[in-house]
């Protein structure tokens, strides 16, 4: 895991790049990777890349960045991990490519030379990272399938940058700082910034799953080379073997590994199946709140029953509300864009740094593979009631009045009849915050309306649906291409490295992802995790299995209006509001 950034001169009247400003926007990431700093300038000066370094595989110096190939032809920068690493360099050997370090940058290259754009069937991981070609002068970008790595580029006729944070671009001094109508709109619907939109007019995200080409001063489209299908036909021993695999791969490291134990299903399955693979005691932590204390949403004593049964070396840490002012304030100087999640993982991420550990596993994305949201029961459920009620007599006309009535409870059900024309809509009712004529008051409507112009939610729902064979999958493909990616993913991978922590998701993963989601696997949709767990872990407590689902919870907006008095008391009110303060204070943190 590090930080990397470049600048390619894309106009022959441009000046030479700046060195300076290289690693002015290099250093910007320091948390990203305080082991090491590189750069790489071309003889012409027509490119440079930069690295910060989290060592974590190849902990040598022959491991450093940016990396050579190749007798200096081709040259990359990257932020990631390839968990086949091993296999591939076993794989290049036996085709007779020599290869001189232990690590999984030397194989992107090798594999680059020798497939190029053909290269991504090959991985397994998470990444991002940038190839340079100095006899084409050809530039590759490209990002992960589930875009559990970000990246982002601004190009403005003389120079293309790309970093992994906009931050870092920001840190630059040579892109606009004006505000995105349609990056905004997005966070004020989603409660994230929905990709490829940033909060900034001039930067963007390469979408997940995508590589793009800068060459003879064109920069192309971004391309796909992933594509969503599931073709295999899995027993449950199959998904059984494939999450046993799915740990093991992601245990992969040169430094310990820990785990993130919640206390929910996720992140204790991985723990078991960690604690059956390593040979020495599994690092495992928890957090908790001092407001949750004997509630029944306090993750904490589950954490602890499990972490005993599993036999872990456990450590786990409460917080209150008089934290809440310096983590505030930290959380806001950290968040590289606006986004109502992210504070559980940075306040637990900063709790393992300090205790020495650089790589944990978390039990983000098992939701999204299982397929245990309530959405993917209540969406379906939704668009049927509502199209049935749509054949009743005068509805049309005497809802707009009802729904305005419930509105202080039920603010989207305004929303029922305009958004139930399909799949897109009804999820985008479900899980938005807020909609579309609702924004005007809060952000003005000539953001509104040209944040609109851009970015329609619903259209981008259809598109992420695509050719899902059922509702399940049309489901799966709309958390995970929404949610999971702009918001739980890219808070992850912020959060963590604020704190210098490298963040695995072993249950977002490319090949498991195959079986959980192929269209006839059923037990991922009627038995569902708990039997699957219940299965592969007997020895865990019952207790685990037969709690409500509740979702790790966070008391922000109890600590944040103590004793205020709320209008809304609605579902999802506090995201709500929590996105109102997260959009002024971001915007005041940077000003």
């Amino acid at each position: 895991m590090c930080g990397i950034s470049g600048i390619l001169r894309t106009h022959n009247q441009a000046n030479p790049i700046d060195r300076d400003e290289l690693i002015r926007t290099r250093d910007s990431m320091s948390t990203r990777g305080p082991d090491g700093t590189g750069q790489w300038i071309s003889p012409t000066l027509e490119i440079g890349l930069g690295h910060r370094r989290l060592a974590i595989i190849d902990l040598s110096p022959s491991g450093a960045q940016p990396m050579a190939w190749d007798n200096g032809r081709y040259h990359i920068t990257f932020n990631g991990e390839i968990y086949n690493y091993r296999e591939l360099r076993d794989e290049l050997s036996r085709a007779g490519v020599v290869l001189n370090t232990h690590s999984d940058t030397e194989v992107l290259l090798a594999l680059y030379a020798l497939y190029g754009v053909g290269m991504f069937a090959w991985l397994r991981g998470m990444y991002a990272f940038a190839i340079w070609d100095e006899q084409t002068h050809r530039l590759m970008l490209a990002r992960d399938p589930y875009g559990i790595k970000p990246l982002y580029y601004a190009t403005d006729g003389k120079y293309f940058r790309f970093a992994s944070q906009v931050k870092a671009l920001e840190a630059s001094g040579e892109i606009s700082l004006e505000t995105d109508p349609a990056g905004v709109v997005g966070f004020m619907l989603w409660g994230s910034v929905p990709e490829p939109y940033t909060i900034r007019r001039a930067v963007h995200a390469l979408p997940a799953g995508h590589f793009m080409i800068v060459e003879q001063g064109r920069v192309g489209d971004p391309q796909a080379h992933y594509e969503w299908d599931a073709p295999v036909t899995p027993s449950f021993e199959d998904v059984q073997s494939a999450l046993l695999e799915t740990v093991r791969a992601h245990l992969v490291a040169d430094v310990p590994v820990g785990v993130f134990l919640s206390g929910g299903l996720d992140s204790t399955l991985l723990a078991a199946l960690a604690c059956r693979i390593l040979p020495e005691p599994l690092r495992t932590f928890s957090l908790g709140f001092d407001s949750f204390v004997g509630k029944s949403y306090d993750e904490l004593p589950m954490a602890n029953c499990v972490a005993r049964k599993l036999g872990t070396c456990h450590t786990e840490k409460r917080i209150n509300s008089a934290d809440m002012p310096d983590l505030w304030e930290s959380v806001l100087a950290a968040m590289d864009q606006p986004t109502i999640d992210g504070f559980n993982v940075f306040v637990v991420s900063k709790f393992a740094h300090e205790v020495g550990l650089k790589v944990v596993l978390s039990g983000l994305g098992g939701d999204e593979m299982f397929g245990s949201y309530p959405s993917f029961r209540q969406v379906p459920q939704w668009l049927m009631w509502s199209k049935r009620a749509q054949h009743v007599p005068g509805l049309n006309a005497l809802w707009p009045p009802i729904a305005q009535r419930l509105r202080p409870s039920q603010p989207k059900l305004k929303g029922l009849l305009k958004y139930n024309a399909d799949m897109g809509g009804m999820y985008f009712l479900r899980r938005g915050l807020y909609l579309p004529d609702e924004l005007s008051d809060l952000i003005g409507q000539e953001m509104v309306e040209e944040g609109l112009r851009a970015y329609d939610p619903v259209e981008q729902a259809g598109k992420l649906i695509g050719n899902s064979k059922d509702n399940w999958q049309a489901i799966h493909r709309l958390e995970s291409g929404q949610y999971m990616r702009n918001q739980l993913l890219r808070d992850a991978d912020w959060a963590s490295m604020a704190h210098s922590l490298e963040l695995r998701v072993p249950l977002v993963d490319v090949r498991l992802r195959e079986y959980l989601c192929a269209h006839n696997f059923e037990p991922a949709r009627s038995k569902g995790k708990v039997s699957l767990v219940r299965q592969m872990v007997p020895e865990l407590p019952e207790e685990i299995f037969t709690r409500a689902k509740s979702g790790f919870m966070f008391p922000i907006m109890q600590w944040l209006e103590p004793g205020e008095l709320r209008k809304e008391h609605h579902w999802g009110a506090d995201s709500r509001r929590l996105a109102v303060r997260i959009l002024k204070g971001f915007i005041q943190s940077q000003s």
